[in-house]
Order: C-alpha cells, then structure tokens, then sequence
C-alpha cells in the first residue's frame, strides 16, 4: 500500500479517536439544562434562560468556570431549540450533530460571547448584558429558596455491539440482553408495601436541610440534601417484601435496536430511558449503544469510502484484462487497461458505504500493485532477459516524471 494512503488512514484514525474521547467526555445535552427527555420547546427555552442567568458573565466577571458553563448551556440550547438537531441528537447522542458543528456553524466551546449573544437575541431580550433581563433587581428570589424535593435518576448504561461491514452498509436490526436495575412492579418502583410513608420530620417534607453558621464575615446560609430521607422529603415506614424497599429489581431485558446505515466505529446510540431505573422512583437513566466494525477479510475502510488492494500480474498489467473485485454485498468485475502502472487507484463510484446523514454513498477505490515473481523458473528468467534489451520496456519520460510525482505527494 502507498506510503500516502497508510498516512491518510492513519490521521482518520487518530482523528476518530480524538473526536469519540470528545464526544465520550462531553454532558448529555438534558442534563446540561436540567430538562427531561420529553420536555417541550417551551420548557427548554426556560430552563435555558434559568442557566444563562445563573452563569452570565456579567454576574461571574472573571470566572472562567462560569463562562465555560455558560457556553456549555448555549451549546445545548442551540441542538435541543432545534427540530431537526435534536432529532439527530436523540437518535445518535453528540456524534449526530458533531458533523454538524464544522459544517452548519455551531460548537458552544467555540463561540465567542458576542456569537451567543447574537444567535440567541429572544432570549437576552437583543442585549448582551443583564439589562435583557431587567438588571439585578429582575432577579427574584435569586439565590434563596431553591430546594425542591430531589429528584432522582438511574444511571447509564453501555454495551456495545459488533457489525460487519455488509451490516453498517445496509442498516441492521438488533436484539440486545441488557442486565440492569428495572422498577419493581409490587410497589411500582417506589420500595414501601402499599405506599406506606411519613413526612420526614428532619425537613419537613421539603427534602433539603438549611443552616444558620456564625463566621468573621457574619451569619452564612447554607442548604443541602436532607441527610435523613435523601432529598426525597418523606420515609418509608413499610418496605416492599419484593424489593426490600429499594424500588428496583435486577432483571434482563431484550431490546430491539435499529441501526441507521453508515455508522463508524465509536460511534454512539443513546436510547432515552433504557439504563437503570432509579431507587424509589425518579427517571430512568439512558443506555448508549457503542458500536464496533468488525474487520472485513478484505476491504479497508476510510470514512464512508471502501479500499481494496489489487495485487495483479506482470502479464496482467502489461495486455490489460478483466479482474474481480470483493465488494460488500457480493463482487464486481473490474477493467484492467493494457500498460496498467503500479499504485494507480480506479475508482467505483458509489461502491462505497453509505453516510449516516443521508449525504449520498462514498466510493470503492481499488488500489493497484503489481506483484514480481520471486523464483522464476530458468525458461522465464530467459525470456524476462530478452525482454530486458527491448527498447519497450525502459521507462519513457512521461512514466518517469508521474513515478517521481507519485512518489513526491506521498510526503507531502
């Protein structure tokens, strides 16, 4: 294979392992913004005014902490507000809309604050300071109250799923066996036999503890989970015998996933709701489906393109002839011209793998090498020598100077 083309693999493939750790190590949009799954534009738009207020700069001069967040939140805004991303995003998690970024123009860590400001003019009533939210003296309440009873979520889920080539060219159907944390279905997930519970009499019912603490720079308010009831703001007073009033049960369960075609290895598919039920009710976590590219006996693969290395004849390549080619759904036949030059690539149009986008098919390239016979016989070595004095047989200038140029671009 062409030093070249051993380059280009490599960078794809240290690119596509920088962008998976990028995408891995990046918060679930939802969650960024403290919304359910199901939530409406409405709900989103205001629990990202929420956020844009908490982590404004202009009330966090200075914190580099806050200005990430506040970016962050943007970020998500900008998928989520968005019908058409957020269905990517809820089908492919952040590697459906990460194409996106570098071609329709967004990625929140990348945005300036003027580019925020600019985008989302609702939402900062066209300013970018605090005046778009009637200043300091708009912010009711802030600070104080908050609290809640808490609300709880199970965790993630991965598991990961092997294709073959012909599979991720087509699009596949697949059943999962996924062990994980379900609901009990005696107590409806909530661990107390028939409901029994009490108001928790260390917060009242509200789930969060306040303190009162004298300090050098007076008295300080702090609030935090009640430690008594963990936030829930009530205490089971009879525990489900099924569950023993955890709310889960441990079971397995099959899942039938549909796999859009054209998807890489790494790539991630989160099913909303399918990880782990939470102890004592709450919102199901999320289960992300990693996928794995079996290796194809012949073909390699770049991006949404198919590699095959042909290693033809010297009698093949000099009279031209007719060679077939694996492909992922059968073979093809391929033309080989007479005078045929070693790293020559043909390409098949459209023979390649489908984008995950819908963005049309890559192509099958077809690399051409030429193999020399290691232990010719001695009638062969004789002709190979006669051949040799033929003045059609020397390099002519032309091959010459596209040998060299070849040669040239590889390391460039």
């Amino acid at each position: 294979m062409p030093l070249r083309l051993l380059n280009k693999i490599s960078r794809l493939a240290e690119r596509l392992q920088f962008e998976n750790k990028e995408m891995m190590e990046k918060r679930d949009y939802y969650e960024v913004l403290g919304v359910s799954k199901t939530a409406s534009d409405d709900e989103i738009k205001k629990a990202y005014r929420k956020m844009a207020i908490k982590f404004h700069p202009d009330k966090n001069p200075g914190d580099k902490e806050a200005e990430e967040n506040f970016k962050e939140a943007a970020e998500a805004y900008e998928v989520l507000s968005n019908a058409e991303k957020r269905r990517r995003y809820d089908q492919f998690g952040h590697a459906g809309v990460n194409g996106g970024a570098g071609a329709g123009g967004f990625s929140g860590g990348g945005m300036s604050m003027e580019d925020i400001f600019s985008r989302f003019g609702d939402i900062f009533g066209g300013q970018g300071g605090f005046g778009g939210f009637g200043g300091f003296g708009g912010f009711s309440g802030f600070g104080g109250g908050g609290g809640g009873q808490r609300t709880r979520k199970g965790s993630d889920l991965r598991v990961r799923v092997k294709l073959t080539l012909k599979e991720i060219s087509t699009g596949v159907e697949k059943k999962i066996k996924v062990r994980k944390h379900v609901a009990c279905k005696n107590c409806n997930g909530t661990g107390a036999e028939g409901n029994n519970y009490s108001t928790c009499t260390t917060c009242n019912g509200t789930g969060t503890v306040t303190r009162i603490q004298n300090t050098i720079l007076g008295r300080m308010q702090t609030q935090s989970v009640c430690p008594t009831c963990g936030g829930e703001g009530k205490i089971i007073t009879k525990k489900c015998a099924h569950c023993s009033g955890e709310g889960v049960l441990t079971e397995e369960e099959i899942i039938t996933l549909k796999i859009p075609a054209g998807v890489m290895e790494g790539m991630q598919i989160p099913l909303r709701g399918k990880g782990n039920a939470a102890r004592h009710g709450g919102i199901n976590g999320d289960l992300y489906v990693v996928i794995e590219e079996e290796p194809h006996p012949e073909l390699l693969r770049d991006e949404n393109d198919l590699i095959y290395n042909a290693l033809l004849t010297v009698p093949l390549v000099i009279n031209g002839g007719t060679i077939e080619i694996p492909t992922v759904d059968g073979k093809a036949k391929v033309k080989i011209d007479p005078g045929t030059q070693p790293g020559k690539v043909l390409r098949l149009k459209g023979k390649g793998l489908p984008s995950v986008n819908n963005y049309g098919n890559g192509d099958l390239l077809v690399n051409i090498g030429v193999y020399i016979p290691e232990n010719p016989t001695k009638d062969e070595r004789k002709i190979f020598e006669k051949l040799q004095e033929s003045e059609s047989m020397k390099p002519t200038e032309t091959a010459k100077k596209n040998f060299f140029a070849r040669f040239k671009s590889m390391f460039e």
